[in-house]
């Protein structure tokens, strides 16, 4: 009695439709009788005009559903009729998910001719999402084969295409078997490729299949869409997998978005204000993204609709729900620290990947677990977002430059957070400098500059040196000084990443030229040699201005303190077109800024010195005989300048300031070997303009030549007592007098 009651049950049609209903009939009905939309309808003649609209999409749907025999385009008003409805408001508002069905079995069914199968196919645009039911159904049509081959192609096309826009995939990847047999097909081998990319899990990796994938390989040649597919599955199960596979591939799949791209771009600035629909997709509090672009729909993880019923009950039971060793944690329900840690591997990730960049939970996890699948399609979808959306590459993006912006912007916050830039980024940087005009999203791509990996010195120099020259002795001063702030960035990143993997025998994500200490020392010689010669040309070109003088300097700040503070065995001294301007320079800040560099060489080189000397670490490095002979050369014309007045006789270096006597007579000036002590150099005039008002508010004539002896002794603890630390160290550790008194005094105290 009992079974026969629920078969009954069975048989009884639902009483209430479910949220995502697609069936059309059930779609007409809901829309009639909701009294509320009625009286919405009639408030404004837009709302007027949307409802013929939509009138006209139901009657042209409904046609379409009782399509029975062939019908011919030619002298058929009707089925021209109801085919342009059908186009201009995809192409305009998009499709509603209802409509999906329909059109998707008439236009595989084979019951209309291909012109119009293929303009039914290019004008299937979602408004909103793409159910699933209705593609698993338009795929049965692939088995009658009752649709050409040209057909199928574009099917296949638009689903890679939509493929975020359905709105779940469990059935779609109960098919992988299915899709996979298509790859005998030449023309389809491709595309099949690309979806199966986008479906493959762990568990889709089958000897089998690994096997017909390498049978193809030796059929048709090393092509770039079946080294995807082997790529990834080698990143699955590395033990079935065994050949070697070319490491670095720019471009997988061709682009296949090309007759729906524009049409998705019109619905989304159509429909700017978020539908009811795409906010029960979006995850969390979070307010809405703009839609009008690809990249900021997939910025939020899309929750499937069955985990999307269950995720309200999870919140009110408030409790962590702990999966089981075969079953992975829907990531729409992850929302604490706790989750993350406690299902950290039984997370299945979405399939945007966009949304991982704005997720700090799931970008703890791939801190965490190194898992190079996810990496690789992060990659995969980032270089094909960028190399199609570039603004200054694709005429018809620029009028999305802030967008573009937003984008760049997030992904190096992304890049922050992991400590380790994408090589999806790298390819994108070298393939579109040489287009850039430097000022379209130039915060933004020089960020990302600071955060290019490891690589070879002659790619660098003509990718990425070359293209930045170019543009930096041509630009105005603010240009050059953030390209040295973003190389100076960039050397620091290299330098952390040196001492985070000094321990570590290998790094995968490195160039195996880079891997060995002397090919990383190589590698950040050359760019420190590199902003060297464009700093001097720079401050000749400037004029020696002070501001770009400050990043100059900073950037050597890093440098001196390079084998000390990263361990690297590397010192060089910045170039006489930088020291000399610096030393000469009108403001204290960077003569304060050159005496610390100057105080950090000369701490680095004693203790490599007395490492040389121990022989107990880095004897395979040994610093150059002309590094320490530079070394002395600024430090003689430093001291000659700020403390023993002979900087005009005593300057050895070959750029140096040594001229003769009689030529400096010639300048009448009276005090010429003081001209440039701590007293009288113009960086340090003012101090001690200040020092004699303070020590003789009487005088009003400002002798400079009453500080001496004693009084030279309380200028200099002035000139400290100004936070001119840089001068202080560099006096303390370059003046033999000044050190021993500074010793003695720390011993008594």
């Amino acid at each position: 009695m009992q079974r026969r009651q629920s078969s009954e049950t069975l048989k009884k049609p639902p009483q209430v439709h479910h949220k995502n209903q697609t069936d059309l009939s059930a779609w007409r009905k809901g829309k009639r009788t909701d009294p509320e939309k009625s009286v919405q309808r009639h408030q404004s003649p837009n709302n007027q005009e949307s409802d013929s609209e939509q009138d006209s999409l139901e009657e042209a749907l409904s046609y379409f559903e009782q399509v029975q025999d062939r019908v011919s385009l030619k002298k058929n008003n009707v089925l021209q009729k109801h085919l342009t409805t059908v186009e201009s408001i995809a192409l305009q508002r998009g499709l509603p998910p209802e409509g999906f069905d329909v059109l998707l079995k008439v236009a595989l069914s084979g019951k209309l001719a291909d012109t119009v199968n293929t303009r039914l196919l290019k004008s299937l645009v979602p408004a909103s999402v793409i159910p699933e039911t209705s593609v698993v159904s338009a795929v049965s049509w692939l088995c009658v084969s009752k649709c050409s081959g040209n057909i199928q192609l574009l099917f296949l096309r638009w689903l890679i295409t939509m493929f975020d826009f359905i709105d779940h995939k469990e059935e779609l990847h109960a098919l992988y078997g299915f899709f996979f047999s298509f790859l005998q097909d030449e023309k389809m081998c491709p595309y099949v490729c690309h979806l199966l990319y986008l479906l493959t899990r762990k568990e889709s990796v089958k000897p089998f299949r690994i096997r017909r994938l390498l049978d193809l390989q030796v059929k048709m040649g090393m092509q770039s869409h079946l080294q995807a597919l082997l790529s990834l599955y080698k990143l699955f199960c590395p033990e079935l997998v065994t050949i070697t596979l070319p490491g670095k591939t720019k471009t997988y799949f061709k682009n296949s978005e090309g007759p729906w791209k524009a049409a998705i771009n019109t619905v989304r600035r159509r429909n700017q204000t978020s539908s009811p629909v795409f906010q029960s997709l979006l995850l969390g509090p979070a307010p809405p993204q703009s839609r009008k672009r690809k990249w900021n729909t997939q910025l939020m993880i899309p929750a499937s609709s069955t985990n999307r019923n269950n995720l309200e009950e999870d919140r009110e039971k408030n409790c962590v729900k702990l999966y089981s060793r075969d079953e992975s944690f829907p990531v729409e329900q992850l929302q604490t620290f706790s989750q993350l840690l406690q299902n950290i591997h039984h997370l299945e990730f979405p399939s945007q990947m966009g949304s991982v960049l704005t997720n700090p939970l799931l970008l703890h996890y791939m801190n965490c677990i190194k898992d190079e699948s996810v990496y690789l399609r992060l990659y995969y979808w980032m270089g094909q977002t960028l190399q199609e959306e570039c603004t200054w590459c694709v005429a018809d993006n620029s009028q999305y430059e802030e967008e573009f912006k937003d984008f760049l912007e997030t992904i190096y916050k992304t890049e922050c957070f992991l400590q380790e830039g994408f090589s999806s980024c790298e390819e994108f940087l070298y393939k579109t400098l040489p287009l850039w005009d430097g000022v379209c999203c130039r915060s933004q791509v020089l960020r990302l500059v600071s955060w290019i990996p490891l690589s070879g010195f002659s790619e660098m120099k003509s990718h990425l040196y070359d293209p930045l020259v170019q543009l930096f002795f041509t630009s105005s001063l603010y240009f050059k000084c953030s390209v040295i702030e973003s190389l100076k960035e960039l050397l620091q990143n290299w330098l952390n990443w040196h001492v985070i993997h000094l321990h570590s025998e290998s790094d995968s994500q490195v160039h195996s030229s880079n891997t060995t200490l002397s090919g990383l020392v190589n590698v950040v010689a050359e760019l420190i040699h590199f902003v060297g010669w464009i700093s001097t040309v720079a401050l000749r070109l400037e004029n020696n201005h002070t501001f770009l003088l400050y990043f100059i300097l900073d950037f050597y700040e890093t440098v001196c303190d390079i084998y000390l503070r990263y361990n690297l065995p590397l010192l060089i001294m910045p170039p006489a077109g930088i020291f000399y301007p610096a030393l000469l320079s009108m403001d204290s800040v960077n003569l304060n800024q050159l005496c610390y560099i100057m105080y950090r060489y000369r701490t680095n080189l004693v203790a490599a010195k007395e490492n040389e000397l121990s022989k107990k670490q880095m004897l395979q490095f040994k610093f150059s005989s002309q590094t320490y002979q530079e070394y002395n050369q600024y430090i003689i014309a430093m001291v000659g300048c700020l403390w023993t007045s002979s900087a005009f006789q005593k300057d050895t270096h070959p750029q140096g300031l040594r001229m003769d006597d009689e030529l400096l007579k010639k300048t009448a000036v009276k005090e010429f070997k003081t001209s440039f002590n701590i007293v009288n150099h113009p960086a340090m005039m003012g101090y001690a303009v200040r020092f004699l008002q303070q020590a003789w508010p009487e005088d009003t004539t400002f002798n400079f030549s009453l500080i001496k002896g004693r009084r030279w002794d309380w200028y200099l603890e002035y000139l400290y007592s100004q936070d001119l630390n840089g001068l202080k160290v560099f006096i303390e550790s370059s003046i033999n007098r000044v050190s021993q008194a500074s010793h003695s005094k720390a011993e008594n105290v």
